[in-house]
């Protein structure tokens, strides 16, 4: 490509988009589960892993009992206060069809003013000014569980921060890397799955990720040397050793928050997208919507 892809471009702008949503919490807060409700939060893609990321660290927080599904995946008839429903476009047919044949409570958040998931939801959170011309998500995603993250009383501003370091460190030599498994424990599970699915997304990469105790049960086979492991958050005790033996690149970010480590990975995914010559606003086979006939 020519032109400074999209996606690269909305990457940049995470930092302040995070802090808008810290700083203007006030006005969504309302509508997201109190302390104490028992939460689904539900999503396809990338917005499933950000509902388990809000799930997990919900649960760690001690705001409550907090389930993440697959739109696709919900359990009809389980009894829940809020169903929290993301949707970048507000139009994926199982979100609709989740809300749709539910009788609890539905809190939207999409980046989309007039789409079907605003009708159907009972409350909306619109985050339009997060909204991607990529069809790989990346702000939109981050900036929802930034808001998340904020409902739950956490400070925004040092992964704010941490952002921008992370716009500044050099992915060159990461972006070589032939295959990269990333893993994360509880919260951080969900960031691992986001980031292989954007590389995976942007440049047809061959990407896994685990809950980091589980790595050692199988997939550490695949590490060898040219090959990377890339840990989200806190390592259980032995991995990076045992990771280290292997002779494959270890990437850990401790000093960064790790949703800032997941801008680290976002920007990896383009620079490889970039070097095999491909577009990675338009990958293969993929719409910025999966709408089911």
């Amino acid at each position: 490509m020519t032109q400074t892809p999209y996606v690269s471009t909305e990457i940049a702008t995470q930092p302040a988009l995070w802090r808008q949503v810290a700083d203007r919490f006030a006005q969504y807060g309302g509508a997201l589960p109190k302390p104490g409700q028992r939460v689904a939060a539900v999503g396809c893609g990338t917005s499933w892993f950000m509902a388990m990321a809000y799930a997990a660290l919900r649960e760690d927080l001690g705001q409550g009992e907090t389930d993440a599904f697959a739109g696709s995946e919900f359990p009809a008839g389980r009894p829940y206060d809020v169903v929290v429903v993301i949707s970048r476009s507000g139009t994926t047919t199982e979100v609709l069809e989740l809300i749709r044949r539910t009788d609890l409570p539905t809190v939207a958040i999409t980046a989309t003013a007039d789409s079907p998931i605003v009708e159907l939801a009972d409350q909306t959170i619109l985050l339009d000014f997060a909204d991607e011309q990529s069809v790989v998500q990346t702000r939109f995603a981050t900036t929802t569980l930034a808001l998340l993250r904020a409902s739950l009383g956490e400070d925004l501003q040092q992964a704010a921060a941490d952002a921008e370091t992370a716009l500044t460190i050099d992915v060159d030599e990461l972006s070589k890397l032939e295959q990269v498994t990333y893993v994360g424990t509880r919260w951080t599970v969900g960031l691992a799955h986001e980031a292989a699915l954007k590389q995976r997304e942007a440049a047809s990469a061959w990407t896994e990720a685990y809950p980091a105790m589980d790595y050692r049960h199988g997939p550490i086979a695949i590490a060898q040397p040219g090959r990377g492991v890339w840990v989200f958050g806190e390592p259980p005790a032995g991995l990076l050793d045992d990771v280290t033996a292997t002779g494959a690149t270890i990437i850990h970010h401790p000093a960064i928050d790790p949703m800032a480590s997941l801008v680290v990975a976002q920007r990896v995914a383009v620079a490889k997208s970039l070097a095999l010559g491909l577009n990675p606003d338009q990958p293969r086979s993929l719409t910025r919507s999966v709408i089911l006939d």
